[in-house]
């Protein structure tokens, strides 16, 4: 379990189960990223996640609000096949936790521990182009543009937008 100052990010649990198939059925919660899910599909991605931190110690993990225990979505850093040699920073919460600055905050403890605590030099964050609100959290962490690219998710091809930040970008911040 890591904490920020409003969030616990923890391993997926049972509890979760429901609000993150709700979350994931969400079609616009999912718009950019494939589509809602069904309900075992959604629940084998968290059995997948809670597998891949465990080997791995990076990937998604929960996200709950500390203040009441609220379980908001998932966020982290996951290994994408389009840019293999280079972790990415995510994140996907519910239509309710928009607009908080979670996400955000999330995503600035997942950059400090990838360039402290795994060392990475560099970590990407991509979206489908239009993606707005993704872009201004991309931008609020401190990462930069680096380039758009058509890319390949669940068979289907889309226009991404690649920002980046290095090591030392982010220790100068």
């Amino acid at each position: 379990m890591r904490t920020t100052e409003r969030l616990i990010l923890r391993p997926f649990q049972d509890t979760d189960l429901d609000a993150w198939a709700d979350l994931n059925s969400d079609p616009e919660v999912m718009r950019y990223i494939g589509g809602p899910l069904t309900r075992a599909e959604s629940d084998r991605e968290a059995a997948g996640i809670n597998q891949q931190w465990e080997a791995d110690r990076f990937g998604f993990l929960a996200i709950e609000r500390a203040s009441d225990g609220v379980f908001l979505g998932a966020g982290g850093l996951s290994r994408e096949a389009w840019y293999p040699d280079t972790l990415e920073v995510g994140w996907r919460l519910s239509r309710s936790a928009w607009g908080h600055g979670y996400a955000t905050e999330a995503a600035a403890h997942w950059l400090a521990y990838g360039f402290t605590e795994l060392e990475l030099p560099r970590i990407n964050s991509v979206t489908d182009t239009p993606n707005e609100r993704s872009i201004a959290v991309m931008r609020r962490l401190g990462m930069t543009f680096d380039h758009t690219a058509d890319l390949t998710f669940a068979g289907e091809t889309f226009n991404a937008t690649v920002y980046s930040i290095t090591a030392e970008a982010f220790r100068m911040m």
